[in-house]
């Protein structure tokens, strides 16, 4: 089964993801089939904290690929924040 989830970067204690298409059966740090954007929740200022590429991810779920709890909880804030 495919998955869209979060695969963890960046330096220790400040994190950074990125979101991508993957395996489930490959370990977290394994190699994605597809990068659908990132997500950054140390960002402060004018710093982007989060942007996806929703009709790719649109895409994907369509050919059966799940959305992980944390990734479906940012996909329906960004829905929130763009209709604000």
């Amino acid at each position: 089964m495919v998955t869209i989830r979060l695969s963890r970067t960046g330096a220790k204690r400040n994190p950074y993801y990125h979101v991508v298409v993957i395996d489930s059966r490959k370990k977290d740090s394994g190699r994605p089939l597809e990068r659908l954007g990132f997500f950054n929740p140390s960002a402060t200022g004018q710093e982007i904290s989060l942007k996806l590429e929703m009709d790719r991810i649109d895409h994907w779920v369509s050919q059966g690929a799940q959305l992980s709890e944390r990734v479906s909880k940012l996909i329906k804030d960004n829905a929130a924040s763009a209709a604000a």
